[in-house]
């Protein structure tokens, strides 16, 4: 049980690195950082299509790597 949880974390973890890297890049957003920003304070938009998509990838694969975490921390405890 131990090992299929651990490679379960492994395939979850490179998944996560792909969806990131997915990502599409938000160069506006850092220039926004650095400058201030303030052309765009109330521009704010719902994400669509795509980048919502990877959005919620990145967060079901992040919830899912917390959990295995957690499960193979409670299996090598026991």
């Amino acid at each position: 049980m131990y090992n299929v949880i651990q490679t379960l974390l492994i395939i979850v973890s490179i998944a996560i690195v792909i969806a990131v890297m997915m990502q599409p890049s938000k160069q506006q957003d850092a220039l926004n950082a650095l400058s201030g920003g303030g052309g765009e304070l109330f521009g704010q938009t719902k994400k669509r299509g795509f980048e919502a998509v990877m959005e919620r990838v990145t967060a079901v694969l992040g919830a899912l790597f917390f959990v295995l975490a957690l499960v193979l921390v409670y299996l090598s405890s026991h």
